[in-house]
C-alpha cells in the first residue's frame, strides 16, 4: 500500500484502469469458455437430422444447446427453412454476426486501457521528475537524496505499474481476439454446411 502512496496521484487512474480491465477480461474469458463446443461435431448432428427430414429434432438439438453461439445461429437458419436459399443465408449471417458482436463487446474498451496504462505511467514519470527537480531547485547546492527520493519514487513506480498492467493484459487481449475470430470462422463454416443441407433436403422432397 505504501508504494501506491509513493506513486503519487497518477496511481489512481492507473489502478482504476487495471481494475476495469481485469473485470472485462474475466467477463470475456467466462463468455468464451461458456461458448466452447465442438462446432464440427454439433453441426454434423444437426445436418444429419436435416438431411433425414427431421427438422424438429434438429431444432430440439439447437434449443437444448442454446447457450452456445453455434446453436443460436443454426436455429435461426432452420426456422427459416421454407424461405428461398438466399433468405436463409441472410438469416444465418445476421444471427452469426449478432453472436460475434456479443463476443466482441467491451474488447475495444480493454484495448483502450492497454494503450492508456503505459501512457499514464510515463505521465507519472514526468510529474515525478518535475517534483524531484523542483525539490532540487528549492534546496540548491544543499539538496539531499531524501529530498529527491519522493519525485524519483513517483517516476519509477508509475512507469513500472503502468507496464506491469499493460503487458499481461495485452497478451490476454490477443488470446481473446484470436478466440473470437476462430468462433466467427466456425459460425461461418457451420452456416454454409447448414445452408447446403437445407438445400439438399428440399431437393429430396
Amino acid at each position: 500500500m505504501n508504494w501506491i502512496v509513493k506513486g503519487g496521484p497518477v496511481m489512481i487512474p492507473i489502478i482504476l484502469g487495471s481494475v476495469l480491465g481485469l473485470a472485462i477480461i474475466i467477463i470475456k474469458l467466462q463468455q468464451l469458455f461458456a461458448a466452447k463446443i465442438d462446432a464440427a461435431q454439433f453441426t454434423d448432428k444437426v445436418t444429419a437430422h436435416i438431411l433425414a427430414g427431421e427438422y424438429d429434432k434438429a431444432l430440439g438439438l439447437c434449443r437444448k444447446n442454446i447457450r452456445y453461439p453455434i446453436a443460436v445461429t443454426l436455429k435461426a437458419g432452420i426456422e427459416k427453412r421454407d424461405l428461398p436459399a438466399h433468405e436463409i443465408e441472410k438469416a444465418l449471417e445476421r444471427a452469426g454476426n449478432t453472436q460475434v458482436k456479443s463476443l466482441e463487446k467491451h474488447i475495444g474498451g480493454l484495448i483502450s486501457i492497454i494503450g492508456i496504462e503505459p501512457l499514464l505511467g510515463f505521465l507519472g514519470t514526468i510529474t515525478g521528475l518535475i517534483k524531484a527537480f523542483m525539490a532540487w531547485e528549492k534546496a540548491g547546492s544543499n539538496v539531499t537524496v531524501s529530498q529527491l527520493a519522493s519525485g524519483i519514487y513517483e517516476a519509477m513506480i508509475t512507469t513500472a505499474t503502468g507496464l506491469a498492467v499493460a503487458v499481461p493484459y495485452y497478451l490476454i487481449c490477443n488470446f481473446i481476439i484470436s478466440r473470437v475470430k476462430y468462433i466467427s470462422y466456425e459460425l461461418s463454416d457451420s452456416s454454409m454446411k447448414l445452408a447446403e443441407a437445407l438445400s439438399e433436403s428440399k431437393r429430396k422432397r
